[in-house]
């Protein structure tokens, strides 16, 4: 009896111990079996990468996060794979162009965001993010794409145009806010890279009663939101040609016309000090703000000698009380793509030499 007690133990204990052992067993070749491999892990892209160029002011201090804080900003890459993700700091307001397609906005979006939630065809892809507010900067941490996918040199224009002006300039109160201004629009139907300094409100003059003058914040990085912005380097690119559209709301602001063409005449000599073989275009205000003195800065300093200045008439342009407005003031997307179309063609024959 008690032999075969025992016997039956013995029976149990090794049945335990095979299933132990066939639990182990199975644990281990599981572990194995999905072991990380190299080669198939998601592959993360710095925002560092030479791949990726960017075109606007960007703070590149941190080399984990670049940062943007003016309207229009933006950066172009290439990749391999069907997927890619952004990786953002902070809420953002983008829009996102992959393949060259139409821009799509992503609201408020943080973390990592997915720019592919149906896969793409396999092959090389193009992408383009812009910020295209104006309230909003951009931290962006780097991108994520496929395993084994690679990082590829974006083919880009070696012209860069830098827009500088108020409200019109940024796209206030258009569709697609920046994307929608008529610099962005004019830099794309020339095909060449394009920056907006440009902010809602601000005058040109910084002796305008109760208003922020372009003619010293435009030498910052950061936008009027930043008092403590620190100074742009502006080794960091050179443009080819730089437009300027301000005068609007020095006019509504009360600024005298004498002291707004000083402070034009000041504005241009210190841009030319950065830019010296630059081209210059000063434009008309789109109501006719402050005509007058804007093109006797112009002639002035053509006649102190520097004829790589050029004064912009856009008389007849837009049409006051028409769609091209949208209260008066602003520029409808019609509006904008209109004056688009007008300063393109101009921008092309002087690039040219033509005219």
């Amino acid at each position: 009896m008690w032999l075969r007690s025992m016997r039956r133990y013995s029976v149990i204990v090794l049945v335990i111990v095979v299933l132990i052992v066939a639990i182990i067993y199975t644990l281990y070749a599981w572990q194995r079996q999905h072991q990380p491999v190299p080669g198939i892990l998601p592959k993360k892209i710095p925002p560092i990468s030479a791949d990726i160029k960017y075109y606007g002011r960007w703070d590149t201090s941190n080399l984990k996060e670049f940062v943007s804080y003016w309207g229009g900003a933006y950066f172009k890459t290439a990749f391999s794979g069907q997927h890619i993700r952004l990786r953002l700091a902070e809420k953002a307001e983008l829009f996102i162009s992959i393949d060259g397609g139409a821009d799509i906005s992503y609201h408020g979006v943080n973390g990592l965001v997915n720019l592919t939630p149906r896969p793409l065809a396999a092959g090389k892809h193009t992408l383009r993010v812009a910020s295209g507010s104006e309230w909003t900067s951009m931290h962006f941490q780097g991108l994520v794409l496929d395993p084994g996918a690679s990082i590829i040199m974006p083919t880009t224009s070696s012209d860069v145009i830098e827009f500088v002006g108020d409200s019109i300039t940024a796209g206030y109160s258009d569709r697609l806010n920046a994307l929608s201004s008529y610099a962005w629009l004019t830099g794309e139907k020339l095909g060449v890279e394009h920056v907006q300094i440009a902010t809602s409100g601000i005058c040109l003059s910084s002796t305008a009663p109760s208003c922020t003058g372009m003619d010293t914040q435009f030498f910052k990085m950061q936008t009027i939101q930043y008092p403590d912005s620190p100074l742009w380097d502006s080794k960091r690119y050179t443009p080819d040609a730089v437009v300027i559209n301000l005068g609007t709301n020095d006019y509504n602001h009360g600024q005298s016309a004498p002291a707004f063409e000083l402070s034009y005449l000041g504005f241009i000599q210190n841009l030319r000090q950065r830019y010296p073989n630059t081209a210059i275009y000063v434009m008309r205000t789109f109501s006719g703000y402050m005509e007058l003195p804007t093109r006797a800065a112009v002639y002035m300093l053509n006649a102190s000698g520097d004829h790589n200045v050029f004064y912009v008439d856009t008389t007849g342009w837009l049409t006051p009380g028409s769609s091209d407005f949208t209260d008066g003031i602003h520029p409808s997307d019609s509006g904008q793509n209109k004056v688009a179309g007008y300063l393109a063609e101009l921008l092309q024959h002087r690039h040219a030499g033509e005219v």
